[in-house]
């Protein structure tokens, strides 16, 4: 099974993640942020991913640092359980309806990281959650991940509908990339010979 744990220690937050990419979607989550918690476990489940998550932060200044360090620290297990990325399928992309939003999520797990992010929400909070925090997050993902990341509402109004569409989104995604396709075999899906 491919999988990592990273422990990620700083003066604003302690992270300890652990993913499996051949999973079942089980989760563990504990951010401290209810609504981060939601998302991990919906990308989890959806990406079949066995993901635990640990963040203790310094939440009485803000989630912003708590959200970005859970994405730079998840995005760095992603890329280790990974590896060399041999017969993985590389390319793949999700539309996700959710009610009467609609995203697209493409992601190219290139070793190049890059986010195209051109979703808007209409509000500054779900709940306690900052709205802006969505973009951190997958920003900080992406960019540990290595990973290209294409991010596009389409159209929406509910900014918790948006926000899942995205996770959920990114999570069907990642699962189709991540496969194993045995007419590879073994290779790395590159002319270059690497990602």
């Amino acid at each position: 099974m491919r999988s990592a744990s990273i422990s990620r220690k700083t003066a604003e937050t302690d992270v300890a993640v652990s993913i499996g990419l051949d999973g079942t979607g089980q989760a563990r989550i504990a951010t401290g942020i209810g609504f981060l918690d939601h998302m991990l476990e919906l990308f989890a489940r959806h990406g079949l991913f066995d993901l635990e998550i640990k963040v203790e932060g310094d939440l009485h200044v803000d989630q912003h640092h708590s959200a970005e360090d859970c994405g730079i620290a998840l995005g760095q297990a992603f890329a280790k359980a990974l590896g060399d990325k041999r017969g993985i399928a590389r390319y793949a992309d999700a539309h996700l309806p959710m009610d009467e939003t609609l995203s697209r999520v493409c992601v190219d797990i290139s070793g190049r990281p890059f986010l195209v992010f051109r979703t808007a929400f209409r509000v500054e909070k779900i709940g306690q959650f900052d709205t802006e925090l969505v973009r951190e997050w997958f920003q900080a993902f992406a960019m540990n991940a290595g990973i290209t990341l294409h991010v596009e509402t389409f159209y929406g109004d509910n900014a918790h509908h948006i926000a899942e569409s995205l996770f959920k989104g990114l999570a069907r995604a990642l699962r189709k990339a991540v496969t194993v396709d045995p007419r590879e075999e073994g290779r790395v899906p590159s002319t270059k010979g690497t990602l």
